[in-house]
């Protein structure tokens, strides 16, 4: 590797943007040329079943797009294709390289990958450095007096709000510095097809807005899914193709609904990195006593949008077609799965998971666990959402609902899947059975 020269390498994760990005800052600032990477993880992507899977698309076009932005500096991006593990013995053997640099990640396999590339880049005398990016606090940083973590949201938010000042969102000028990105050819990435996966070229993405009007209205408009009352921001977020300090900044003055939106995020990643078993089972040990009906032909029409209760079938039926769920009415489907129809919240979740194009497992878990009663902070077992009364609160003239479900006042419209007061009773009754409720 003599006539080879040296390099750093910037691993892309979740962090699809060449601006405002804390691991490329530090990297481009090094003293070598910096090849930018992005590995598309087998791991990962093996697992999913849906070879049409838009968030695929997705990460594939950001990558284009930085690829182009690189073309104008003689760079280039090098996507690989594999387990990281074999990518990486394979890149050093490619190249000669000094150190990596990449964004901290927060989710348990995440955790365990970063720690077998740590292990392997130093048995080959090579450094490996990590950056917060995708959050403005992280781990411990907020944090109770005594140190442990927090578990209700609104004593850590309290704090999160009163640590927040402009020097955690101030943004990584990374464009001083993109003359030092390493100088070659650019490379053709790898297609989607020979990834095993579909290429949809006239597909549109949902826009986003963080317009100043919309934030200001946030807190008035954010609870009815009829109207764009929301910044749709959430992809954006999951890939990091927006820098979480441009969007706080921009809302600390504006709008603090809208904020405590973004802090609701980083509470369940901290959440999700100090008590990883959530992931497989629920935050409060008791509910996992709970025995669900799980009657699987209750849980395809849930799935479909054909449960007879206009706003849950509604709300099925956006995510089935767009990948996207109004957030209140993420909330009553969730309610009707895990207290109307008494199916494990696990079940919920694996589905949100395979259609949400903004799916984030913490904030994916955590909205489930809050919904079933059985996470951190989370809703009391008793709170079950009546989906008649939620319907005349936040959709009172079924704009939502008539676009969705058009055939709701139709004699083809299906009856009711199960009676809500029957429903309720049957859940409170299986809720106290197995719980030991402490007060």
């Amino acid at each position: 590797m003599a006539d080879k020269l040296t390099i750093n390498i910037q691993w892309f994760r979740r962090d699809l943007r060449l601006q405002d990005n804390a691991a490329l800052y530090q990297a481009l600032k090094s003293e070598n040329p910096v090849l930018p990477l992005f590995i598309f993880d087998t791991s990962i992507l093996d697992k999913l079943e849906d070879k049409d899977d838009k968030r695929v698309l997705f990460i594939h076009r950001e990558l284009q797009n930085i690829q182009n932005q690189l073309r104008e500096y003689g760079s280039t991006l090098d996507v690989r294709y594999g387990n990281p593990v074999d990518v990486w013995k394979q890149l050093i053997n490619d190249y000669k390289i000094e150190a990596v640099f990449t964004n901290h990640d927060y989710e348990p396999y995440a955790k365990e990958r970063d720690e077998a590339i740590k292990n392997l880049l130093a048995q080959n005398g090579i450094a490996f450095n990590t950056f917060k990016d995708q959050v403005i606090f992280e781990k411990s940083e907020v944090v109770k007096d005594d140190g442990r973590p927090y578990t209700i949201y609104t004593p850590y938010s309290k704090k999160w709000m009163a640590k927040l000042n402009d020097s955690y969102i101030k943004p990584y000028p990374t464009e001083k510095y993109f003359h030092n990105f390493s100088k070659s050819r650019p490379n053709k990435i790898i297609s989607l097809k020979e990834m095993g996966f579909d290429e949809d070229m006239n597909y549109v993405f949902p826009t986003y807005s963080i317009d100043s009007n919309l934030l200001i209205n946030y807190g008035e408009t954010r609870d009815i899914p009829s109207i764009n009352g929301t910044s749709k921001i959430s992809l954006q977020l999951r890939f990091g193709t927006v820098s979480i300090r441009k969007l706080v900044s921009h809302s600390k003055e504006i709008s603090f609904k809208w904020l405590n939106e973004l802090c609701w995020r980083e509470f369940y990643m901290m959440i999700i990195w100090h008590f990883p078993h959530v992931v497989k089972s629920s935050f409060k040990p008791q509910y996992d006593k709970i025995i669900w009906r799980n009657k699987e032909a209750e849980f395809k029409k849930w799935c479909e949008g054909k449960t007879g209760y206009p706003i849950v079938d509604a709300g099925m039926r956006e995510l089935n077609q767009t990948g996207f769920m109004h957030n209140r009415v993420r909330m009553i489907v969730a309610s009707f799965l895990t207290k109307h129809l008494l199916i494990d919240w696990r079940w919920g979740e694996a589905y949100f998971a395979s259609k949400l194009l903004d799916f984030e497992l913490s904030s994916n878990n955590g909205g489930w666990q809050w919904a079933a009663g059985c996470g951190c902070d989370a809703a009391p077992y008793f709170r079950i959402f009546n989906p008649y009364e939620q319907t005349k609160k936040f959709d009172p003239q079924f704009k939502y609902i008539r676009k969705w479900v058009p055939e709701f006042e139709d004699f083809s419209y299906p009856s009711p899947l199960v009676d809500h007061k029957l429903a309720r009773e049957r859940c409170l009754e299986t809720y106290k059975k197995y719980l030991i409720v402490v007060e």
